[in-house]
């Protein structure tokens, strides 16, 4: 995986319309191949795109009305996080608001706009949200103005608002039920508990001095791991939640800064990063003990242009996707 062609074996390129700013997985049981791309356009009119990967022939195919614009370019999407084909089809996105879209097998169309701040028609932009797997009506967003909110998606409502932050909080994930963690301009990541909701932990700072922490990612498949990487920054940091404030390891072979990152899921073994170097290393962090001196990545493959963002598939564990440029690329590994 060390060549930045496009024709090398195990190397997928769906080209799209636009540049791509972020991408999903979709988890249903009848759907596993389809993912959702979301274009960068410094425009207010933005797209979002599935587009469909045939494992058996490797070949992607769109369809020109499963695209729908969106205000400003998508900070996240996720698809529904289940595989039971009973539940709804349906992707969310968060920018201005976070938003729910009802996929039908030849349109898609907004089901829910959830707007925090019902007295006004301004609302603070959410920079990420998450989709709790183990409760499927609970989605937690974050926002530049300090808070996180956890929305009931199922009744359409605000369930718990918190302020998390003294400064704007970036990313988001959880970790468990009732129990989310979050990372901030203010460089910390802190982990909150809704049975208690006056206070939170934080668990590491960032050492450089007024640096923002800006990416975020519970380990699902071993929920005593995170990993978080700060802005402009060349290192994913790995915490162990049971040794706060001294991370587990750091994560510091690529050549520019870090973009995304995404644990592999099922065992939790491996994390990928992308980034600035146009480079996405995978790494072991099996055991998770105390590095001692440089960890090298497993292993690397070199992409065109820089690495905006990744995710391991969730049901085919041997496939990640990045996307840079114009371009969804499908590794398998």
């Amino acid at each position: 995986m060390q060549s930045p062609s496009e024709k090398k074996p195990g190397v997928y390129t769906h080209t799209a319309q636009w540049s791509i700013s972020s991408l999903a997985w979709s988890v249903r049981q009848d759907k596993k191949s389809r993912l959702a791309v979301a274009s960068f356009l410094e425009d207010y009119s933005n797209k979002v795109e599935l587009v469909h990967f045939n494992l058996e022939t490797s070949d992607f195919s769109t369809d020109n009305r499963l695209i729908f614009d969106h205000p400003y370019a998508p900070t996240n999407l996720m698809f529904f996080p289940s595989e039971d084909t009973a539940n709804p089809d349906i992707i969310a996105t968060s920018g201005d608001y976070l938003r729910l879209w009802q996929i039908h097998r030849d349109h898609i169309e907004l089901k829910a706009l959830l707007n925090s701040n019902k007295g006004s028609e301004f609302n603070s932009a959410i920079t990420s949200f998450d989709w709790a797997d183990f409760d499927t009506r609970r989605v937690a967003t974050c926002s530049v103005d300090t808070t996180c909110i956890v929305w009931d998606i199922e009744k359409e409502i605000l369930d718990t608002h918190l302020v998390a932050h003294d400064k704007e909080v970036y990313d988001i994930s959880w970790g468990g039920f009732n129990v989310f963690s979050t990372v901030s301009a203010d460089g910390s990541v802190r982990v909150f508990d809704l049975r208690d909701k006056e206070r939170s932990t934080i668990i590491y700072e960032n050492p450089v001095q007024n640096c923002p922490l800006l990416r975020l990612e519970w380990n699902k498949a071993d929920p005593r791991f995170m990993a978080t990487v700060g802005m402009d920054s060349n290192r994913v940091v790995v915490l162990d939640i049971r040794y706060p404030t001294n991370p587990v390891m750091e994560l510091c072979k690529h050549r520019g800064s870090v973009n995304a990152i995404s644990w592999a899921p099922v065992m939790g073994r491996q994390l990928c990063s992308v980034g600035d170097d146009s480079r996405a290393l995978i790494w072991e962090v099996a055991g998770f003990a105390q590095s001692v001196g440089e960890v090298e990545p497993q292993m690397w493959y070199g992409s065109m242009a820089e690495i905006n963002h990744v995710r391991w598939c969730p049901t085919e564990l041997d496939w990640i996707a990045i996307c840079f440029s114009d371009k969804l690329q499908l590794l398998k590994i």
